[in-house]
C-alpha cells in the first residue's frame, strides 16, 4: 500500500504543475484522499462488509466532494484533478495512469442491469463535466473533452467531442464528415478508396453494354 501511495504522489506532481510539496499533494489533494479512501472501502467490498464499505466511500464523498462508489475497480496511479463533483458507479472499471477532471460521472443510464458503467482503459483523459454512460468502454491513449456526454464505445487513440460525443481525431489525424458516424465506424480510407473504383466499374460496364446493344 505504501508503494502505491508513492505512484500516486509521483503520478500528481507528473502531471499538475500546481504542485508544490509532497506534504501538500498528501494532506490536500481531495483525489488523493478520495482514492486511499476508495482502496480501504473496495477491499471491504471485496470481503463482504458492505456497510462498512458504504460507510468509508460516503465519509470520503463528504470530506472531498468526490463520490466513488466501493464496488469500482481502479488501477494505479489515477489521478483526479480539483475533483468536485466527481461520481463513478460500482461496475465502474478504470485501467492504469488515468486522468479525470472535476465535474466527471462515470455513471448508467438506467437501462443496464449487471454491468451498468463504463470500462475506461489505460492512459485515458476525461475532462472536466463530462458524463461518461452505460455499460460503454473507452479505448487506451483516448480523450475525453470537457463537457462531452458519452454514450457509445469510444475506440482506442481518439479523442471525442461533444453531445453526443463524437470521435474527431484517430491516431492524431482529424477524421473527416465526422458528424455522420457513430462511435465505431470511423472512415476507412482504403474501403473508400475500394467503393469509388467498383462504382466507377459498375458505370464502365453499364456504358459498355449500352454500346454494345447500340452497335447491334
Amino acid at each position: 500500500m505504501f508503494d502505491i501511495l508513492k505512484e500516486d504522489i509521483a503520478s500528481v506532481r507528473d502531471r499538475d504543475p500546481a504542485v508544490g510539496s509532497v506534504a501538500e499533494v498528501l494532506f490536500l489533494y481531495p483525489g488523493v484522499k478520495a482514492i486511499r479512501a476508495h482502496r480501504r472501502a473496495h477491499k471491504c467490498y471485496e470481503h463482504g462488509f458492505i456497510f462498512l464499505a458504504r460507510m468509508i466511500s460516503q465519509r470520503a464523498a463528504r470530506k472531498t466532494g468526490i463520490e466513488i462508489h466501493p464496488g469500482a475497480t481502479i488501477g494505479r496511479r489515477f489521478f483526479i484533478d480539483h475533483g468536485t463533483g466527481v461520481v463513478i458507479g460500482e461496475t465502474a472499471e478504470i485501467g492504469d495512469d488515468v486522468t479525470i477532471y472535476q465535474g466527471v460521472t462515470l455513471g448508467g443510464t438506467g437501462k443496464d442491469v449487471g454491468k451498468r458503467h463504463p470500462t475506461v482503459g489505460n492512459n485515458v483523459m476525461i475532462g472536466a463535466g463530462a458524463k461518461v454512460l452505460g455499460p460503454l468502454h473507452i479505448g487506451d491513449n483516448s480523450k475525453i473533452a470537457a463537457g462531452s456526454v458519452v454514450l457509445n464505445d469510444i475506440p482506442a487513440n481518439c479523442t471525442a467531442v461533444g453531445t453526443p460525443a463524437r470521435v474527431v481525431k484517430l491516431d492524431g489525424v482529424r477524421v473527416e464528415h465526422v458528424q455522420n458516424l457513430d462511435q465505431i465506424h470511423i472512415p476507412d480510407p482504403v474501403a473508400q478508396e475500394l467503393e469509388r473504383l467498383e462504382n466507377e466499374i459498375k458505370e464502365l460496364s453499364a456504358k459498355l453494354e449500352a454500346k454494345e446493344k447500340e452497335n447491334k
